[in-house]
């Protein structure tokens, strides 16, 4: 049990309303962010509401999925925005659906300190998968994608376009699309999301 001046000095962060700002953001429902985090969605349902505070690997985890850093939860809100640097060695690499056997990529975040980010950037490791057992996805936005290795296969739509080392795309990612690497060699890209 958090004593009154605890609960005080915690609730000065305002981390439950944080928590809901990014998960509205996202356009997550508790289920949905609760089978990303392993968290049940009465948990988070009582961290955002404020009745519960969250340990900080719980937040951890949270801030995970998320893409930001517990900076995000705690940093000064003058200073926060300024910039955001992500060392190799501290970035996580995950998979493109959570628990899914099949995957077509791995990516890893590369900007998640930056908070209130108007673009998200990853490096994305491409699998090869047969064309059957991809999964095509959609978000609202643009994507831009940048070739560092290896071949690519695009599908945007009904089309699939062939991408080599040092080629890029920008498409509409309102529209579905899948991605999975072309030959043996690894694939490698950087992408960008725009919402």
């Amino acid at each position: 049990m958090l004593s009154a001046t605890l609960k005080d000095g915690l609730a000065r962060y305002e981390i439950g309303e944080k928590l809901r700002s990014l998960r509205l953001r996202k356009k997550l429902g508790l289920v949905e962010l609760g089978s990303h985090t392993g968290l049940s969605p009465a948990l988070l349902s009582k961290l955002e509401r404020g009745i519960l505070f969250p340990t900080l690997p719980t937040l951890l985890r949270i801030a995970l999925v998320f893409d930001v850093g517990l900076k995000h939860f705690f940093g000064d809100d003058q200073t926060r925005h300024a910039m955001a640097i992500v060392r190799k060695a501290e970035r996580k690499r995950f998979p493109e659906r959570p628990r899914a056997k099949d995957v077509a990529y791995h990516f890893e975040s590369l900007d998640f300190p930056a908070v209130e980010r108007k673009l998200n950037a990853y490096h994305a490791e491409f699998e090869a998968v047969p064309e059957g057992k991809l999964v095509p996805h959609e978000h609202p936005g643009v994507e831009f994608l940048y070739i560092l290795s290896g071949r690519l296969a695009l599908s945007v739509g009904r089309q699939e376009h062939l991408l080599e080392a040092g080629d890029s795309a920008y498409f509409d990612s309102s529209v579905a699309h899948s991605y999975r690497r072309a030959g043996q060699k690894p694939c490698r890209a950087i992408v960008v999301t725009v919402p």
